[in-house]
C-alpha cells in the first residue's frame, strides 16, 4: 500500500447492504479515524494519515457499482497520494441536503477540524459535485474539483433543468444552499463539463467566479465522472489541483486530459459527431488514429464507409493505409 497507508483499508466490503456496510466501516476505520452516521441516510468516514485532506462526496449505490471491493473512490486517490480522507456518503441521491449533514459541518468548523490540515481538497461529480462546492465553504482556502456539478435545483433559479423533477422539493435555499456562492471562500476551483449537455453547461455558467475556472470537455457525455475514473485521471487531476496556480490550471488539466485521445468511448463519440456532419476526411483521420490506439470493428467499419461515401460524392481522400 502506498506510503504506509493503513492496511485495514484493504478490506473488502463487497455484498453488504447499507446497515452492514456502515457497521463494517466502523470496524475498519476505528484505529485511524471513524465512521459516523448522520441521520438514517448519510455517513461521514474519516481516515487520518497526513496533513493533506481529501474530502469526497459519494453515493452508496455508485460505490456498489464502481468498486469490486465496495470501497469509496476517494480511498483509492488517498492511498495513491498518501493523503488523509474524509468521505461523505449518501444512501441515495440526496444532494446531501439534510440537517444532520449541515450539523456535521457546523461541528467541524466549531472544532477547527479543517485548520489541522495544511491543505484541504474537495471533490465530487454531479449531485456530489454540488455538495463538494456547497460544503467547501466550511474550509476556507480549500481547493475544489467539480465534475458536471449542479449549482442548485431550486426551480426559481434552475427551472430549466428538468432532469431531477422529484428532487426540486428539497430545500436548496437555506444553509449551504446555493453552491456557487459557497465557493467564495475557496482558494481555487475547477469545473469540468461537456458543453453538449445543455443543462450542465448552464450550471457551469453559474459557477463563474474569480476563484473558479471552467473547462469544456466535448464528447465526454453525461457520465463524465465515471469516464474520468475509467481513464484513471481523477488522481492526476487532483494532484494538479494541489500543486498548480489557478491561472495555470486549465493548461495543466488539458495536458492530463490528452489521455482521452486513446479512450475508445471518447473516440466513438467524436466519430459519431463527425459522421453526422459528413466530415469525411476527419472521419478517416480519426478512424486511423483510433485503430492505432483502440482497435475496434466500429472504427474499421466507419473508415470503409467514409471512403465509400467519398467515392459517391466524388471527393478526394487521404490514402487508405493498412489499418483499414
Amino acid at each position: 500500500m502506498a506510503r504506509g497507508y493503513p492496511e485495514t483499508l484493504e478490506a473488502s466490503l463487497a455484498g453488504l447492504d447499507w446497515p452492514n456496510w456502515i457497521d463494517r466501516m466502523r470496524e475498519i476505520t476505528d484505529e485511524d479515524g471513524y465512521t459516523e452516521t448522520l441521520g438514517e441516510d448519510h455517513a461521514a468516514i474519516l481516515v487520518e494519515h497526513s496533513t493533506i485532506l481529501l474530502v469526497c462526496f459519494e453515493n452508496y449505490d455508485t460505490i456498489d457499482v464502481a468498486s469490486t471491493e465496495q470501497q469509496p473512490a476517494g480511498w483509492d486517490v488517498a492511498r495513491r497520494m498518501g493523503w488523509s480522507s474524509l468521505t461523505l456518503v449518501s444512501r441515495s441521491q440526496s444532494w446531501f441536503r439534510a440537517a444532520p449533514v449541515y450539523g456535521y459541518f457546523d461541528r467541524l468548523v466549531d472544532d477547527g477540524f479543517f485548520e489541522e490540515f495544511e491543505q484541504v481538497i474537495f471533490y465530487g461529480a454531479g449531485a456530489c459535485g454540488y455538495a463538494a462546492a456547497a460544503y467547501s465553504v466550511a474550509a476556507p482556502g480549500a481547493r475544489v474539483l467539480l465534475v458536471q456539478p449542479q449549482a442548485t435545483l431550486d426551480p426559481a433559479i434552475a427551472g430549466w433543468d428538468t432532469r431531477f423533477r422529484a428532487e426540486r422539493r428539497r430545500d436548496f435555499k437555506s444553509r449551504y444552499g446555493y453552491a456557487p456562492d459557497m465557493l467564495e471562500a475557496a482558494d481555487r476551483a475547477m469545473v469540468l463539463y461537456d458543453p453538449a449537455i445543455k443543462e450542465d453547461a448552464m450550471h457551469a455558467a453559474l459557477f463563474e467566479r474569480s476563484v473558479a475556472s471552467t473547462l469544456k470537455l466535448r464528447f465526454m457525455g453525461p457520465k463524465l465522472g465515471s469516464a474520468l475514473a475509467r481513464m484513471n485521471l481523477v488522481t492526476p487531476l487532483l494532484h494538479a489541483l494541489e500543486e498548480t496556480e489557478l491561472s495555470e490550471l486549465p493548461v495543466a488539466f488539458a495536458r492530463i486530459l490528452r489521455a482521452r485521445r486513446e479512450d475508445a468511448p471518447y473516440l466513438k463519440a467524436m466519430l459519431a459527431f463527425l459522421e453526422k456532419k459528413e466530415r469525411l476526411k476527419l472521419v478517416v483521420l480519426l478512424a486511423h488514429h483510433a485503430l492505432r490506439h483502440a482497435p475496434s470493428p466500429r472504427f474499421r467499419s466507419s473508415l470503409r464507409a467514409a471512403y465509400h461515401r467519398a467515392k459517391v460524392l466524388g471527393l478526394d481522400m487521404p490514402p487508405l493505409d493498412q489499418t483499414g
